[in-house]
């Protein structure tokens, strides 16, 4: 893959759905809640008013419904702004 993210934006691989529950039930497709979090693989170079503060390898929680997703070769990935991001986890 070679995909460079422009401005402040940046290229998330989402974390997999959950697939069981605590107590060991399988979860269907349909009922799956979307991924909170994910690892960012790319970024761009920022803006004049607004400077990079995220890596690639950082593991963010983003919101629900921030972002793009965009789908290369069979992988889903997001694209978004660097203020779409919630936090780093450490």
């Amino acid at each position: 893959m070679n995909i460079k993210p422009l401005a402040d934006r940046v290229l998330i691989k989402p974390a997999p759905a959950e697939e069981k529950t605590a107590g060991g039930l399988i979860i269907p497709d349909t009922a799956k809640e979307k991924p909170l979090q994910g690892e960012v693989l790319a970024v761009g170079n920022g803006t004049k008013d607004e400077e990079m503060v995220l890596h690639t390898g950082d593991h963010v929680l983003y919101g629900k419904y921030a972002g793009t997703e965009v789908e290369l070769d069979g992988e889903k990935y997001l694209i978004m702004r660097q203020s779409d991001v919630l936090a780093v986890l450490a």
